[in-house]
C-alpha cells in the first residue's frame, strides 16, 4: 500500500491542479453536484492556467492510454484496440468524428496543458499500479473538470489500491474470473443509450467474461448484462444479475466501462465497435445520454396516505386496485374487509353474512388530501379461516372511462350483497358504471348502470380476479377468477368434480375456467356503449353462437379462457397488447402422478387464446385427469394441443382451443421450471431433473401481481417522470417481497405472443422498496400522467386494513441526460 507521505502528496497535487483546471469552469457555472460544491476556492498562486470549458473542445480528441504494470510483452489487444478506436473516430457523421492519440507514457497525466486538450480518455491497459500518486491526481482533476473516461476490460484491474479509481470504474474483477474465451449471450437492457440502442437485445458473442468482487448494480447505470446460463462463469459467478457494461456521471465527469473487449477479435466486431462508438460519443460530449436511470438512489418512494382514524376507513380500505386520472387524481378501492374493530358475520343464517363496505377513495396530489368518494355494500367481509369460511369477493376492480374528464364515469367490478342467495350460496358479480362529481370527488351511487352480470358460487373460497383495463379502441377488459376452491385436489389441477353445494360444484375449475359457457376464469372483452349497454368487438375467442352436440355453448364476451386468478391486468395502448398475471394452485412441489407444482404466471397476450388452466400450466405442462367415482385415482395426462372438457360439470364445448404457452412462470423451486419430456410430450416432473429458464425468479408463498408497461412521454414537462430508459419495459411483481419478483422485463415482440421468454430482466426492489417499512405487500401499481409510479401496499394482515395499508408514489429525482446541452462539444447538425 502507498505510504501516508504518498497519500498526502496525492491530495496536495490534486488540489493544486483541480483548482487551476476548474477555476474558469466553476466561474462559468458549468460544474454541479457534490464535487463542485465541496471544492474550496482556487488559489491563483498555484498557476495561471485555466480551462474555460470542460476538457477538450470542438476539435474533439481522444487519448488512448495503454500503459500496463503487467510483466512481459505488450498485449496484442493494444494494437487491435487502437486500430478500432481510430477507425471509429474517422467514421460516422462529420460532426461526430474525433482524433485519437495513443500513448503508454503516464506522464501525460501530470501535463495539465496536454491532458486538457482531450475530450475523453480511454484506458486499454493490462492493469496494475500504472499511475503514480501525482498522475492519479491529474486524472482525478481531469474528471472533476468535466472530462470523459472509457475503461475497457482489464482497465478494471488498474490502480488496485485506489478507492477513487474503483469508483471511476465501478467494480473490480474477482480473482475467480474464468480465463478462457467463451461464447455467451449479452442482454442489452438499455435501449436508449448511444452505446446500446443499435445492438441486438440478445447479443451473442465470444469474450473473456469477468466476475465482480461486488456487484455494482444500482450504484451504476447498467447498460448490458451477460447471461450466466449461456456460459460457465466458474466459482465466482455473480448470478442472474451480472452487469457487463455500465456508465455514470462521476466526480464531475462521465465514466463508461465495459468488461468486454478481452479478445483481439472483439475489436473486429461491428456490434462491439458500435458499442464503443456510443460510449465515446457520450464521454467526449458529442452526444447527450442518460446514465442515471438505473441508479437506485435517483428514486424517491413516498407514502401518501396516513393510517386510518380508529374505527374508520377515512384514508384507505382493504387495498385492492387503483387508477390514475388524467388530471393526476388517483382513485383506489378497498375490497370490503374492515379493521379489527368491525364485526365479521360468518353465519349463513344471519342476513348480514359477509356484509362489507367496498370503498372508493380519491387522492388529490394538488391538495395531498384523501376523500372517501363512496362505499358500496358488498359481499366480502367473512374474514379468514378455511376454504368454507373465508371469501375473496367484494369490490374487486376499478377503471375510469377514456373520456373521464368530460363524463366522470367510473367502472367498478364488484359483488353486491343485495344479490346473494343464502339458501343456494350463490351471488352475482357485476361490472357497473357510476358517475363521479369532479368538484366534490363524490361518487353518485344512484347513477349506476349495470353493464354485465353473471353468477358466482360463494359457498367456498376463492379466486375472484377483478382487474379492469382499456385498449385504445375503447374496449374494456375484465379479469375474472375461476371461482373455485383451492382444496380438494391436493393443490394441483383444481379439477375434482365431486364436491358441490346444492348441485353447484366448487372444486372443479373445468366448470368455470375450462368452460366455454361460463364467464369465470376468463379475461372478457366488451365495448361499453354510452347508454350503459355493451357490444362485442370482433376477434374474441368465441362469437357466442357456437354450439355442439349435447347443448354445449359459448359466451362471446370471452377473449381469454383458462386463467386461475387474474387480479391485475394491463393494456399497453401503444400496441393494444394485453398483459396479465394470475395466481397458481397450492402444491409446493411437482408430482410425478399429478403434474407441476404451483405456478404463478404472467403472460403477454396478443390475440384471443386459451391459457391452459386447469389442464396445463407454464410452457404447456399438463396435469392428470381424475377418475370417477374415485377422483383420488389418476387417469391420463391432458393434451395441451387438443384439450377436452369432459367434466360432468361442463355445459360448454367439449373440444377446446389449443393451449398457448405462457411467458413467465415460477414455483417455490425457482423460475421457469422445465423437465425432460417423454415421447408423448409429458414432462418427467422429477424435481432433480428440472432446469430453470428464468433464474431471476423464485417463489414460495407467492401471488402474482401484474403491472403496467411504462411509456415515456417526451413532451411531458414533469420533473418526476421515470426516464426513457424504462420505456417499453413490463413491470411484473408479486404480493410478497422475499424471494418473489419485483422486476422490469423486456420481451421480444416476435415471440412474446406465443409464450416466448423475456429477453432481459432487472430488479426493482431498491426502487420500489421492500420490507416492513416499505411496500411489503404489493397490491397494485400503475403510472400516473406525470410519469410517476403509484403503488398500493395491502398491509400486514388479510381480509382487513391496518396501519401499513397505504398508497405510495415513486418518483424520479435524477435529472436529465448529460452533459448539459450547453456543454456539448459541437452543435448537432
Amino acid at each position: 500500500m502507498r505510504s501516508t507521505t504518498s497519500a498526502r502528496r496525492t491530495r496536495t497535487r490534486r488540489r493544486a491542479w483541480a483548482a487551476t483546471v476548474t477555476s474558469g469552469v466553476v466561474a462559468a457555472g458549468l460544474l454541479s453536484g457534490p464535487a463542485a460544491s465541496a471544492r474550496t476556492a482556487p488559489d491563483p498562486s498555484l498557476t495561471t492556467m485555466s480551462i474555460k470549458s470542460p476538457p477538450g473542445g470542438a476539435n474533439v480528441r481522444v487519448l488512448l492510454f495503454y500503459g500496463s504494470a503487467a510483466a512481459g510483452d505488450e498485449s496484442p489487444l493494444v494494437n487491435a484496440g487502437i486500430a478500432a478506436i481510430e477507425k471509429i473516430g474517422l467514421s460516422g457523421p462529420e460532426n461526430q468524428r474525433f482524433k485519437v492519440t495513443a500513448t503508454d507514457d503516464a506522464s501525460v497525466f501530470t501535463n495539465e496543458t496536454k491532458l486538457g486538450r482531450f475530450n475523453a480518455i480511454v484506458f486499454l491497459t493490462g492493469g496494475g499500479d500504472v499511475l503514480d500518486p501525482d498522475q492519479e491526481a491529474g486524472l482525478e482533476a481531469y474528471m472533476e473538470a468535466g472530462g470523459g473516461f472509457v475503461g475497457l476490460h482489464d482497465a478494471a484491474r488498474a490502480e488496485p489500491y485506489s478507492d477513487w479509481f474503483t469508483g471511476l470504474i465501478g467494480a473490480r474483477p474477482a480473482a475467480s474470473s474464468p480465463g478462457t474465451v467463451q461464447r455467451a449471450t449479452v442482454e442489452v437492457g438499455d435501449r436508449t443509450h448511444p452505446a446500446a440502442k443499435s445492438l441486438p437485445q440478445q447479443w451473442k458473442r465470444p469474450d473473456k467474461w469477468l466476475n465482480w468482487v461486488k456487484n455494482p448494480s444500482g450504484d451504476v447505470h447498467t447498460v448490458a448484462r451477460v447471461r450466466e446460463s449461456t456460459y460457465d462463469p466458474g466459482a465466482g459467478a455473480n448470478g442472474w444479475d451480472h452487469p457487463v457494461s455500465w456508465c455514470r456521471d462521476y466526480d464531475g465527469g462521465r465514466s463508461f466501462y465495459t468488461g468486454m473487449g478481452g479478445t483481439v477479435s472483439s475489436y473486429d466486431e461491428t456490434d462491439f465497435r458500435d458499442h464503443l462508438r456510443g460510449a465515446l460519443l457520450w464521454t467526449t460530449r458529442l452526444v447527450r445520454a442518460d446514465c442515471k436511470a438505473a441508479i437506485t438512489g435517483n428514486y424517491k418512494a413516498e407514502r401518501l396516505t396516513q393510517p386510518n382514524q380508529p374505527g374508520q376507513n377515512d384514508q384507505i380500505g382493504e387495498p385492492h386496485g387503483l387508477v390514475a386520472a388524467p388530471d393526476g387524481r388517483v382513485l383506489y378501492i378497498g375490497r370490503g374487509g374492515a379493521d379489527a374493530s368491525q364485526p365479521v358475520v360468518t353465519d349463513w343464517n344471519d342476513p348480514d353474512i359477509g356484509k362489507g363496505r367496498g370503498e372508493v377513495h380519491v387522492y388529490d396530489p394538488k391538495t395531498k388530501k384523501v376523500t372517501l368518494a363512496g362505499a358500496l355494500t358488498v359481499f366480502g367481509n367473512k374474514g379468514g379461516g378455511d376454504e368454507l369460511r373465508k371469501v375473496e369477493e367484494g369490490l374487486l376492480g376499478i377503471e375510469i372511462d377514456p373520456a373521464f374528464e368530460q363524463n366522470g364515469w367510473v367502472y367498478l367490478h364488484y359483488t353486491p350483497h343485495s344479490e346473494i342467495n343464502r339458501d343456494t350460496h350463490m351471488a352475482e358479480r357485476r361490472v357497473s358504471r357510476f358517475t363521479l362529481d369532479p368538484a366534490t370527488n363524490k361518487l353518485d351511487l344512484s347513477s349506476e348502470k349495470v353493464l354485465l352480470k353473471w353468477p358466482v358460487q360463494i359457498h367456498s373460497c376463492c379466486h375472484a380476479g377483478g382487474g379492469l383495463a382499456w385498449d385504445s379502441k375503447g374496449n374494456l377488459y375484465i379479469a375474472t377468477g375461476d371461482n373455485n376452491s383451492s382444496g380438494f385436489s391436493d393443490g394441483y389441477s383444481g379439477n375434482n368434480p365431486q364436491p358441490n353445494f346444492k348441485g353447484v360444484s366448487f372444486a372443479d375449475a373445468r366448470r368455470t375456467a375450462g368452460n366455454t359457457n361460463n364467464l369465470n376464469g376468463k379475461i372478457l372483452r366488451i365495448h361499453p356503449e354510452p347508454d350503459g349497454t355493451y357490444t362485442l368487438p370482433e376477434g374474441n375467442l368465441f362469437t357466442g353462437e357456437e354450439t355442439a352436440e349435447g347443448g354445449g355453448k359459448t359466451r362471446g364476451e370471452i377473449y381469454v379462457m383458462g386463467v386461475r386468478n387474474p387480479a391485475r391486468i394491463s393494456v399497453d395502448q401503444q400496441t393494444d397488447t394485453l398483459y396479465a398475471g394470475w395466481v397458481g394452485p397450492d402444491a409446493g412441489a411437482p408430482s410425478t402422478t399429478w403434474g407441476p407444482a404451483k405456478y404463478d404466471t404472467f403472460a403477454v397476450i396478443t390475440k384471443a387464446s386459451n391459457r391452459g388452466w386447469p389442464y396445463c400450466m407454464g410452457n404447456k405442462q399438463p396435469y392428470r385427469d381424475r377418475n370417477l367415482p374415485d377422483p383420488s385415482k389418476p387417469l391420463g395426462w391432458y393434451d395441451c394441443d387438443h384439450p377436452k372438457n369432459e367434466s360432468p360439470n361442463n355445459d360448454g364445448l367439449v373440444n377446446l382451443p389449443p393451449v398457448t404457452g405462457n411467458n413467465i412462470w415460477y414455483s417455490p423451486q425457482g423460475g421457469g421450471p422445465d423437465y425432460p419430456r417423454d415421447a408423448n410430450g409429458v414432462p418427467s416432473y422429477v424435481q432433480g431433473e428440472a432446469t430453470y429458464k428464468l433464474p431471476w425468479l423464485k417463489g414460495g408463498g407467492q401471488a402474482a401481481m401484474n403491472g403496467p408497461v411504462y411509456r415515456y412521454d417526451a413532451d411531458s414537462a414533469s420533473e418526476v417522470k421515470w426516464p426513457a430508459y424504462w420505456d417499453g419495459k413490463w413491470f411484473v411483481g408479486d404480493f410478497y417481497d422475499a424471494d418473489q419478483p419485483r422486476n422490469a422485463v423486456l420481451m421480444d415482440p416476435k415471440t412474446q405472443g406465443d409464450g416466448g421468454l423475456p429477453v432481459h430482466s432487472e430488479s426493482l426492489k431498491k426502487i420500489v422498496p421492500v420490507g416492513n417499512d416499505g411496500i411489503k405487500n404489493l397490491m397494485g401499481w400503475k403510472f400516473g400522467p406525470d410519469g410517476s409510479l403509484y403503488v398500493l401496499d395491502y398491509g400486514r394482515g388479510f381480509f382487513t386494513s391496518d396501519s401499513k395499508s397505504a398508497l405510495w408514489r415513486v418518483t424520479y429525482t435524477g435529472g436529465g441526460p448529460t452533459p448539459a446541452a450547453g456543454q456539448l462539444a459541437r452543435k448537432a447538425e
